[in-house]
């Protein structure tokens, strides 16, 4: 891949299909990288809290990414986490496990690095740490995962991380256009690119810099975000950027079953099932509210992808 991979676009939180017994449905899997791709994405984010990483064995998570980076290989970047133990040992072991696959780079999730009531210079030392264990030839980037708790970086974390030289992506969920700007500042001239998970403040970070989208609702309106992240300075973008806005509090609704429920309806053929929460969550309201979604989709398509 070129050395600008991580320049922009949109990267999907991957999820990962499963079979009515919970097993991983390779096949759904592979469905799933195609209609990313046919809905273009610039990358894709494997094995991440979408994808229930917290809930696969490690050798599942090396599996799962081995395999997405084998079937889009060639046609667009990998990078995956996996990075979800509590020891030391554990997680160097699972970051070196997980670059061994190939992927184009390794993701940490900040709250790994210190426990919630541990300050910034704690979570410092244990990166500075966990950097001398790993290869410096492999790529390294950021999740700040909301999951078990969420720990934003601060303008100070990111800088220092961005003057290595080690980090080239940042999925920033912080929702605070302050603290992302702040971010940008430091990024500027590094590798380290930012991925935006809101809605809410991504065409102004993108205005600002930010390289794109990394968030659940390309799982649903994959393409819609592809044009907003690529077109996001021309007319009628800010139109297109409220309407996605308001489109993704269905994030709150029964994620990620709504999202493989979604897909189903767009020939991504998989099941509901999920290790993370019963599919029967799923009311009927649920799905209609779903269908609606995807009306209002067909409609955006219709006019931003197609006219």
């Amino acid at each position: 891949m070129a050395e600008n991979q991580f320049s922009g676009g949109v990267w999907p939180v991957m999820l990962t299909p499963f079979t009515e017994e919970g097993q991983v449905d390779y096949p759904a899997l592979e469905r799933l990288i195609e209609w990313y791709i046919d809905n273009g994405v610039s990358g894709l984010f494997a094995v991440c809290q979408s994808s229930e990483m917290f809930f696969l064995s490690l050798e599942e998570r090396i599996k799962i990414a081995g395999f997405v980076k084998e079937k889009a290989a060639g046609r667009v970047p990998v990078i995956a986490s996996g990075h979800i133990s509590d020891g030391f040992a554990e997680q160097a072991e699972e970051l070196r496990r997980i670059a061994e696959t190939g992927v184009d780079a390794v993701i940490m999730i900040t709250n790994r690095l210190a426990g919630q009531d541990e300050s910034d210079e704690v979570w410092l030392a244990n990166l500075k740490k966990l950097l001398a264990e790993l290869p410096e030839d492999i790529k390294l980037g950021f999740y700040e995962c909301p999951y078990p708790y969420k720990r934003v970086l601060t303008k100070e974390m990111t800088a220092w991380c961005a003057q290595t030289g080690r980090f080239y992506f940042l999925k920033d969920t912080s929702c605070d256009i302050q603290n992302i700007l702040d971010k940008l500042e430091v990024c500027r001239g590094t590798n380290l690119k930012l991925y935006n998970a809101n809605t809410a403040t991504l065409l102004e970070s993108l205005k600002a810099g930010a390289a794109g989208y990394s968030g659940v609702m390309a799982n649903m309106q994959c393409g819609l975000y592809s044009r907003l992240t690529a077109d996001y300075g021309k007319q009628g973008m800010e139109e297109l950027a409220d309407m996605l806005t308001l489109c993704a509090l269905i994030e709150y609704q029964c994620y990620p079953v709504n999202a493989k429920y979604y897909l189903n309806g767009e020939g991504v053929a998989m099941t509901t099932v999920t290790r993370t929460k019963k599919n029967t969550l799923l009311t009927e309201t649920f799905r209609k509210e779903m269908e609606v979604l995807r009306r209002i989709t067909g409609k955006l398509e219709e006019q931003y992808l197609r006219n």
